[in-house]
């Protein structure tokens, strides 16, 4: 199936993701450059149960799935031609770009909450650099899925059509809102949702994207942030007994890859 293909992306993400974090615990003897953190101040707590990771993802594993199905599955491929016939026969000469900018509103509210002073899950500069991680994953996921499915657009325009990269943005923005500000209010997470969501419709009403296009994209923007908060962890999770900043610097080998990873506690 096509989407056990292009699906592994982000199970790749997570597995190697892991296996990094595995390495760095036992990885005291490498290069710590400034302020070294004792190693008695590490968390070494793997006892992490991993339904809790399992319980993290199960909705954008379950939306990225419905997507890399409906792209061999009749049924759903004719599920996606009748929602389009009918938004087509209800609403022939619609026609907007507001999702254009709409997909950004998420990002900017949590943006615009920083700048206002409203204390966060993150400091500015460490909140900064976790999305900008985020985007770069959605991005990167994003371009490469449009290019190796090549699914026609609903007005045939072209073959990007899967999955929705507005949606993505802007369920990437909704779920870096939510983390950010879940602990100020549940509604802020909801209303980015929200808003994720009007922005997927208008790509199906502007007849850009299939319904299963949206429910990927959404899957793939939630996903993406989750996997960037994993990489960059709650200073809680990882220092204890100290504040010092350190910046931790380790070769990497992994399944016949080599590498470098680099991990650095903001303050």
């Amino acid at each position: 199936m096509r989407f056990v293909k292009y699906g592994m992306l982000f199970l790749g993400m997570v597995q190697l993701n892991n296996a990094t974090a595995q390495y760095c615990s036992f990885a005291k003897d490498t290069l710590i450059t400034k302020h070294a953190v004792p190693s008695a101040s590490l968390n070494t707590n793997t006892n992490t149960p991993l339904k809790v990771k399992l319980k993290e993802v199960f909705i954008p594993i379950t939306f990225i799935t419905y997507g890399g199905v409906a792209l061999n599955n009749n049924e759903l491929q004719q599920f996606n031609i009748h929602i389009r016939d009918q938004i087509v026969e209800n609403h022939p000469q619609f026609s907007t770009k507001i999702d254009n900018y709409l997909q950004y509103v998420p990002s900017v509210a949590a943006l615009g909450l920083k700048v206002g002073g409203v204390q966060g899950r993150n400091s500015m500069k460490r909140s900064a650099f976790i999305y900008g991680v985020s985007a770069g994953i959605m991005a990167l996921a994003v371009r490469t899925l449009k290019s190796t499915t090549h699914v026609q657009r609903p007005d045939s325009s072209n073959y990007e059509s899967f999955p929705s990269g507005h949606t993505a943005t802007a369920f990437m923005g909704a779920e870096f809102l939510h983390q950010e500000y879940k602990s100020v209010s549940p509604w802020i997470g909801i209303s980015g949702y929200a808003v994720a969501a009007a922005t997927g419709a208008f790509r199906m009403y502007n007849n850009k994207h299939w319904f299963s296009d949206v429910v990927a994209g959404a899957g793939v923007g939630m996903l993406s942030t989750k996997i960037a908060y994993w990489i960059f962890p709650d200073k809680a999770e990882s220092v204890h007994k100290s504040e010092t900043a350190y910046s931790l610097l380790t070769p990497f080998f992994y399944d016949g890859s080599v590498g470098i990873n680099w991990e650095y506690d903001f303050k």
